[in-house]
């Protein structure tokens, strides 16, 4: 009897395979073709998932996107306070743990990814997690430090190994888990600071 793939798992390997691919060459210079032919399938077997490289791109948005998604209805469905505050970015950073390829794909190609949809989409869910952090009457600097809160978990792994890369003699970094551990500390030390009066 033969066993199929589901369709799932066959999308999710086709967005893992072009990450790859977008990442060795970059994405304008990435051909389906290219992904079909390191997926060992025909370009229409490729199609049948993804008409284009938009639509893969998407797919490697909406796999990135799921744990803000997720955080997003969890806040929505409590009334504001600290500690919900806390508890979303928690779980943005739990969600974003595993994510971190993904997270330097986008880092590295901000450029494109502006000049297509799935960018503003992907905005839009960050610009809405935001919100959700900053109060009921947020001044500019809750805003400032809600979205602050936020970048932090997103950059610390990828700030660090550029870091490693370009610089031999740096300390020895930490562990995933630790850096994880610092940058979610970091970020709910901005975060504490939501609905303080501003400083002179």
């Amino acid at each position: 009897m033969t066993t199929q793939t589901p369709r799932g798992d066959t999308r999710a390997r086709i967005v893992d395979i072009a990450l790859e691919l977008f990442a060795e060459h970059g994405y304008e210079k990435t051909s389906l073709r290219e992904i079909a032919d390191r997926l060992g399938v025909t370009k229409a077997a490729l199609y049948y998932h993804f008409r284009t490289k938009e639509d893969i791109l998407a797919g490697i948005v909406d796999s990135m996107s799921a744990p803000i998604d997720e955080a997003i209805a969890w806040g929505e469905q409590q009334p504001y306070s600290p500690a919900v505050r806390d508890e979303i970015v928690r779980r943005f950073a739990e969600g974003m743990a595993d994510r971190q390829r993904l997270l330097r794909f986008f880092h590295e190609n901000q450029p494109t990814i502006r000049e297509l949809s799935v960018g503003s989409r992907f905005k839009e869910r960050m610009i809405k997690l935001t919100k959700l952090m900053q109060g009921p009457e947020p001044t500019f600097e809750d805003r400032v430090r809600a979205a602050v809160s936020l970048m932090v978990v997103n950059v610390t792994h990828f700030i660090s190994d550029s870091v490693a890369e370009h610089d031999p003699a740096a300390p020895e970094l930490p562990d995933p888990q630790t850096r994880q551990e610092v940058a979610v500390r970091v970020a709910l030390d901005v975060a504490e600071q939501i609905g303080k009066p501003a400083r002179s």
